[in-house]
């Protein structure tokens, strides 16, 4: 028996939550159209976690040289969105959250018409916008997707429906996950939520440098189940002096930019001890 938790908030956004699986969902439209939008949601969600853990043993495996398969059409987002990082160590958990919230927001919308939503799966977030639309997403260590601008935020991007953007996750140390760098977030613009969390789990990892003032343990050290094994992940980090954040901001964006160049990502906002690197492809990401 499914023990998935739905509740509506009183400001009209939909609670889904099962196991490690927390998603705020927003919608805008005729109240109809949202009732069943929500509703259709709803009863996908169910068995979402069911079925990764059905499949943990393909999405814990590293991407080598042949694709692997999955049942799933989440476990198939994440494959897919970690495909293109296959010359360096990854697994398809690095795109898990981006892969629920892109799959939950295309259940939510077959058949219906809104003029925004979003499913917001812990900061990694899927929009989708009708013509004429805009959404504004704050950019702080997480991210919320909503029309209201908090002060409290480090920044916002204007998504119009013209952007070929749908997708915003970010990753970084001290976030749900473990990490091999040492940013303190790493917001990335992408074309789904799937490709922004593998990318900006892969940029928040080349966001690094040697200095004794960063402690690392084994993955498995740290969370007994981590798809790292015994790759070291950064557990702890001291005083830096001003060159090494400079030279690990660096490192992080000659990465980012690969990645634009690649068009995997449309933006990127790179975030380590009060400093900001911003990788664009226009004015995609701004600091406020």
């Amino acid at each position: 028996m499914s023990t998935a938790v739905a509740a509506l908030l009183p400001d009209g956004r939909l609670h889904l939550q099962h196991g490690p699986i927390d998603l705020i969902v927003g919608a805008v439209g005729d109240a109809d159209e949202v009732r069943l939008a929500y509703a259709q949601i709803r009863a996908a969600f169910d068995g979402v976690l069911e079925g990764l853990v059905a499949e943990l043993a393909v999405l814990r495996a590293p991407v080598g040289a042949k694709r692997s398969y999955a049942e799933g059409p989440i476990a198939r987002r994440m494959i897919e969105a970690v495909w293109p990082h296959r010359a360096v160590f990854v697994t398809p958990m690095a795109a898990v959250a981006g892969a629920v919230a892109d799959e939950m927001l295309r259940a939510m919308l077959e058949g219906r018409r809104l003029l925004r939503a979003y499913v917001n799966d812990g900061g990694d977030i899927a929009i989708h916008l009708a013509p004429g639309q805009m959404m504004r997403v704050g950019v702080a260590g997480t991210l919320e997707a909503d029309d209201r601008q908090s002060a409290a935020l480090d920044g916002f991007t204007a998504i119009p429906f013209a952007s070929p953007v749908r997708g915003i996750a970010t990753s970084g140390r001290g976030g749900r996950s473990l990490s091999r760098g040492i940013a303190d977030s790493v917001t990335v613009l992408a074309a789904t939520a799937a490709a922004a969390d593998a990318a900006a789990t892969l940029i928040a990892n080349a966001v690094d440098v040697d200095s004794p003032a960063i402690r690392r343990l084994p993955a498995n050290a740290v969370k007994d189940d981590s798809d790292l094994g015994d790759i070291k992940v950064t557990v702890a980090v001291g005083a830096l002096a001003e060159d090494e954040i400079d030279a690990a901001l660096d490192r992080g964006s000659v990465e980012a930019r690969r990645m634009r160049d690649a068009g995997l990502i449309h933006g990127a906002l790179l975030q380590l001890r009060g400093r900001q690197h911003i990788v664009s492809d226009s004015r995609s990401l701004e600091a406020a």
